[in-house]
Formats: structure tokens, C-alpha cells, sequence
């Protein structure tokens, strides 16, 4: 009876550590992202995207209606190599990491500074896939706002 609580007991801490080390390769990713933006390296930022990534914006427009932007991946790489290495800080946390096989879903609150002045504040979800190459990032999309930040 022993052993076979034993045998349990490792079964599950394997299991227990090979999700955390999935989880940490998701994470991995997001945290790359926001490396690569903050050092202004547009191949950085790339390399953290699937072919056919998907990027988002919610906000609103003059008129205050909801809309939703899109930006192609290599504009708005091109956007963060354009800027001084150091002047964009995206701080984030993460909220969720859901992983079921080959699929990753990591919530992200965070506060962005330009120049370490507060600029905004939101929340980013990720949808990440597992390729040849490792978690790629395949869809983002924001909220944006300069209050109720958390």
C-alpha cells in the first residue's frame, strides 16, 4: 500500500513539473516579447511570432465607439526598432497560463511607460501554438486606457 502511494505521489510530481516546465516555456515567450521591445530589436520581436500572428488593439475612437485595430507584425516591429533602446517598459503579470497540448492561453495585465513616464495601462491576451521551434505567439489583443489601472 505504501509503495503504491509512492508511485502515486511521483506520477503526479512529474506531471506536476513537466506542466510547470511547459508553462514556463509560454512564459518564456511573453517575457521575449517584452525584452525585445524594451532593447528596440526588431528580430527579437519577430522571432516571437508565428507566420500568421495576429495583433489587435480595443479602444475607441473620437466619437467614443468601440473599434477594433489591426497592425501587421512586421509594422509594428519596424515601430518598436525605430525607437530608443529603453524608452518603451511594458510591465506585466501573469494573471493566467492555460495550456492544453499544442495551444496556450496566458492573460497578462500590465502599466507601459515611455521614456519612465506612465503612458497606459491594460491587458494583453495571448494565444500562443507550439511549432517545430518551440511556443510561438499567433493572436494578441489589448485594452488600452490612462486609468483604473490595477
Amino acid at each position: 500500500m505504501k509503495s503504491l502511494f509512492a508511485i502515486c505521489m511521483l506520477l503526479s510530481l512529474s506531471q506536476f513539473a513537466r506542466s510547470q516546465g511547459t508553462e514556463d516555456s509560454v512564459k518564456n515567450v511573453v517575457n521575449k516579447l517584452f525584452d525585445g521591445m524594451k532593447q528596440s530589436n526588431r528580430a527579437m520581436l519577430l522571432n516571437c511570432f508565428a507566420d500568421s500572428a495576429v495583433l489587435q488593439t480595443i479602444g475607441r475612437n473620437r466619437e467614443g465607439k468601440l473599434i477594433v485595430r489591426n497592425e501587421s507584425i512586421q509594422d509594428f516591429a519596424a515601430s518598436i526598432a525605430s525607437t530608443a533602446p529603453g524608452s518603451l517598459d511594458e510591465r506585466i503579470s501573469f494573471n493566467m497560463v492555460k495550456i492544453d497540448g499544442d495551444l496556450a492561453s496566458v492573460w497578462t495585465p500590465y502599466s507601459f511607460y515611455y521614456n519612465n513616464k506612465f503612458s497606459h495601462c491594460g491587458v494583453n491576451s495571448f494565444q500562443l501554438v507550439r511549432t517545430a521551434d518551440g511556443w510561438k505567439i499567433q493572436y494578441i489583443i489589448d485594452t488600452r486606457r490612462k486609468d483604473q489601472c490595477l
